[in-house]
């Protein structure tokens, strides 16, 4: 009787295997759903859906956007961790979730419990100004705020985006106190400071057409070199500040997915970027493609977290132990 249990255990364990093999072979069969992690209308938004429905043609299948805004842009990833692991829920991963427990008590990795397929691009960002405020530059930005600590009101993507902690981390390095204002997406953070709510907004270029249009003024940029885009506007680091942000992000899956279904998400993400569609989509935002295939971003997650650490602990926001 044991040893016939034992034949029935490894004859089962066998066609649960074939069977596992034969859908990552016929994989996908259905719609993909890929969260993303702010608001419908947004540069986010835009190019991710420019770049699923590149996705959808390699693959056969649609790949539907799902936009689930809020927690600071951490919201997809962690609704991965009840997803099943086939490869049919898909999150972006902005560079938040790797702050996520130093200040949030959570149950799971965000190195560990993520299978991560390709990094796609960046931000470009930068603080911007109502065209009529008197704030015309940024030496009028920080006389103000030194004049009048935690009056200046500014605006970012949400609480612990890259945005907010970049800003408070310029604050820090120059002594001065600003009063931040969390929104759930760009779109939500143009409304606020076109419609007189706030004094500033630090965010990623979509606001390029308000500067364009003569509504907002561009008081600096965060990469390491001008855009061409905004030739008058400086660098962090032409301003004294030794600070580069661009907040890479991509797509990850739940941990455990098959490798061959990571390599097929890969594959098709990495054709899907390389569509003029695409790099048209991201040159509205001045946004360049950042390739990472899997084993690259998984690796740049982790030295990701660990740098992470540092920034949280550094401005005082770490969770009390």
């Amino acid at each position: 009787m044991r040893r016939r249990h034992l034949v029935q255990l490894a004859a089962a364990s066998l066609a649960a295997a074939s069977l596992g093999a034969h859908a990552q072979a016929g994989f996908p069969a259905r719609p993909i759903k890929l969260l993303v992690a702010f608001p419908a209308g947004g540069p986010t938004d835009i190019t991710m859906r420019q770049l699923a429905e590149n996705a959808g043609k390699v693959l056969g299948q649609p790949v539907i956007i799902e936009n689930k805004p809020g927690a600071g842009g951490t919201l997809p990833a962690q609704q991965l961790q009840s997803a099943a692991a086939d490869g049919y829920t898909l999150a972006q991963i902005p560079l938040g979730v790797f702050r996520l427990p130093y200040t949030t008590k959570i149950s799971w990795d965000p190195v560990k419990d993520i299978s991560y397929i390709i990094n796609l691009t960046g931000y470009a960002f930068g603080i911007v100004v109502p065209v009529d405020s008197p704030i015309k530059n940024w030496n009028d930005f920080v006389a103000y705020a030194k004049a009048n600590p935690g009056k200046l009101s500014y605006g970012s993507t949400g609480t612990l985006t890259s945005p907010h902690l970049t800003t408070e981390l310029i604050a820090q390095k120059l002594g001065i106190q600003l009063n931040h204002v969390p929104y759930k997406g760009s779109a939500e953070l143009t409304q606020a400071i076109t419609g007189g709510h706030l004094m500033a907004a630090a965010d990623s270029t979509g606001f390029a057409p308000l500067v364009q249009a003569g509504k907002l003024r561009v008081l600096n940029t965060w990469g390491e070199k001008r855009l061409e885009k905004f030739p008058d506007a400086p660098t962090l680091k032409e301003l004294g500040l030794d600070i580069v942000q661009n907040s890479p992000f991509g797509i990850g899956a739940p941990r455990g997915t098959p490798p061959e279904v990571v390599k097929k998400l890969h594959d098709a993400f990495r054709k899907a970027m390389e569509d003029p569609s695409y790099v048209q989509a991201l040159g509205r935002y001045d946004m360049l493609p950042i390739y990472m295939d899997a084993a690259q971003y998984t690796r740049f997650a982790q030295e990701t977290f660990a740098r992470e650490k540092q920034l949280i602990e550094k401005l005082g926001l770490a969770k009390p132990q």
